[in-house]
């Protein structure tokens, strides 16, 4: 959905093509409406659908209703909210209740897809200069021939340090969820009594009901666990891992008939569950809400599924990438196009063959790069969702839902620059997507404390994304950080590194004395000064730059008072570098995050 609004505001002609009656995916047709991760980073469209939810509810204190996530709503009210955004473009059509079926294929290039009307049962051909693979499992990437993998990847093949000794299969527990709604005083709201229910099968998913001693001891009762995604409207979204109603299937190689006869298994721990809640638990009053899915069980359309094939991309965004991006592995956090700050969360709870340990890992906040969208070698198709080409570890933390939202929105972004010049998305300049995205309003680095309102923030995000000014990423409990600290001083010493990492030249050392605002100007035209002398033709585009004074350029950048003699701070001197520099546009990026000679 994100994809397809994305684009279509690129002005694209485009087509979202959608199985249930609900545009929204995990935050609508699969019920998952508690938000996890990304309160802080408010980015694209992530933030411009989360206002929305404020304006209906009447503001974030409003939906601050569980404690799992900052945001709750009714999955009912995303649907609309979707339905709205998408009304609102005139080149977007919506295909409701309209089935992937196969990829039309030109040799190794995909050419459009086929669908099918499941009203009326009609195959519907659609041509399209670039797909977008926006399924919870990467169907369109495995029809498309793409390269993939799934499940588990030893450490010896992803390089990472997880604890992980022999690849296998396992994908995550999946979950249908259900929304329940507090009818109040009255008829018992308890539902018939579920075959093959036992309660031993959710026993110590609280301190409520604890039975079985070999269990680890719960640290919630049931009124906690209830409010852990307490929606508004009197509602409960019931997606509990710990004895609850995750289930254990590997659906992703199966067709479309065998998978929706394996998922029957989830609907019914998820009816266990539930009916665990009311009779065990003693919440009758607690029913299948019946305003939000118009099923005939009241769940909703589709399970949460966690994870499903991984794209083999043009680079592989791996768990080590997140932990120290600024490192000595390739820059990926130049390529930067969507972004999260959750824990690597695993849940694999249901099944004891699979490693327990991946249960909120803690990571810094964390920018997805726009490599891991790009197939190796199949033309013609970006990959979105939890298909994109990360480790089985790093899905742990791309997977969540703001995260998929701003991963589909630079998808749409690819697909709608890489339609209209008639690229391959490929081939499409890094730079050119994130320009389309910060228009948007988009973070390209997980600057907590530089919000899209700040004036500097578009400067300080181009220039973060050169690495010339970097962050500090710091682990923190739900909500991992990275600060950028735009009100401290920073060092000569400092700022000389960034630009000798840039582009090196010739020139006294810098010492590790605080800058001035004069003494940032002065350094920042020497190094103009001097990249010219090193190749007029490679950095032409710094001729005459800057034309102004420094305090017109001062005004001009609304930098306050211009004070030569103050300490400059790393968001004025971010601001005088995109100025007198402008090095996002002056050298290019690849997909590894390398510049361009």
């Amino acid at each position: 959905t994100a994809a397809a609004l994305q684009s279509a505001r690129l002005g694209a002609r485009t087509i979202v093509a959608e199985p249930s009656p609900w545009l929204g995916g995990m935050l609508s047709a699969a019920g998952v409406s508690a938000t996890d991760g990304n309160h802080r980073l408010p980015s694209g469209i992530w933030r411009e659908f989360r206002e929305r939810v404020y304006a209906h509810y009447g503001g974030p204190e409003a939906v601050n209703t569980g404690w799992v996530s900052n945001t709750h709503f009714e999955p009912h009210v995303a649907a609309r909210i979707f339905k709205e955004m998408a009304a609102a473009e005139p080149s977007l059509r919506v295909l409701l209740r309209h089935r992937f079926v196969d990829v039309v294929k030109d040799g190794s290039r995909v050419r459009g897809a086929v669908l099918e009307d499941l009203a009326t049962g009609r195959r519907v051909e659609v041509r399209a200069k670039v797909v977008v693979d926006g399924t919870d499992l990467g169907d369109v990437l495995a029809r498309a021939g793409a390269a993939f993998d799934v499940g588990l990847e030893a450490d010896s093949i992803s390089g990472e340090n997880a604890g992980i000794a022999a690849s296998s299969e396992v994908v995550q527990d999946l979950t249908w969820c259900a929304i329940l709604k507090d009818y109040g005083p009255g008829p018992d709201r308890t539902i018939p009594r579920p075959e093959r229910y036992d309660p031993a099968e959710f026993d110590c998913s609280s301190t409520s009901y604890c039975k079985d001693t070999t269990r680890e001891k719960p640290t919630v009762d049931a009124r906690k666990m209830l409010d852990y995604a307490r929606l508004p409207g009197g509602k409960y979204l019931v997606n509990w891992p710990n004895h609850g109603n995750d289930t254990y299937l590997n659906v992703v190689g199966m067709d479309d008939a065998a998978r929706e006869k394996a998922l029957l298994a989830a609907k019914e721990t998820t009816l266990r569950f539930v009916y665990f809640i009311q009779h065990e638990l003693g919440f009758r009053s607690l029913g299948l809400a019946d305003d939000e899915y118009p099923t005939k069980d009241r769940l909703p359309f589709v399970p949460y599924h966690r994870e499903g094939r991984r794209l083999r991309g043009v680079v592989r965004f791996a768990a080590r990438d997140i932990e120290d991006p600024f490192g000595a592995r390739d820059p990926l956090y130049r390529t930067g196009v969507s972004v999260g700050d959750y824990p690597i969360d695993h849940h694999h709870k249901r099944n004891p063959h699979a490693p327990q340990h991946l249960w909120f890992v803690p990571v810094p906040s964390f920018s997805v790069p726009l490599g891991a969208l790009v197939p190796e070698a199949t033309d013609g198709l970006v990959v979105a969702d939890k298909a994109i080409s990360v480790s089985n570890v790093a899905n742990g933390t791309t997977r969540l839902q703001p995260v998929v939202l701003l991963t589909g929105q630079a998808a749409g972004a690819l697909a709608a620059l890489a339609a209209r010049d008639g690229r391959e998305p490929r081939s499409v300049p890094v730079r050119d997507v994130q320009r389309a995205l910060l228009g948007s309003g988009g973070f390209l680095l997980p600057y907590l404390d530089v919000p899209p309102d700040h004036p500097q923030f578009a400067r300080i995000q181009r220039v973060g994304a050169t690495g010339i000014l970097k962050g500090k990423g710091v682990p923190h409990q739900w909500a991992n950080q990275t600060w950028f600290y735009p009100d401290f001083p920073i060092d000569a010493a400092t700022l000389q590194e960034g630009l000798t990492e840039f582009e090196k030249v010739d020139g006294p050392k810098a010492d590790g004395r605080p800058l001035t605002v004069a003494g940032a100007v002065a350094m920042l035209t020497d190094y103009r000064a001097a990249l010219l002398k090193k190749d007029r033709a490679r950095f032409a585009a710094l001729e005459g730059k800057p034309s102004r004074s420094v305090a017109e350029l001062w005004a001009a950048l609304d930098l306050g008072a211009h004070v030569p003699e103050r300490l400059v701070t790393r968001a004025e001197l971010a601001a005088l570098v995109d100025e007198i520099l402008d090095p996002f546009a002056l050298k290019a990026v690849d997909h590894r995050g390398r510049f361009a000679e």
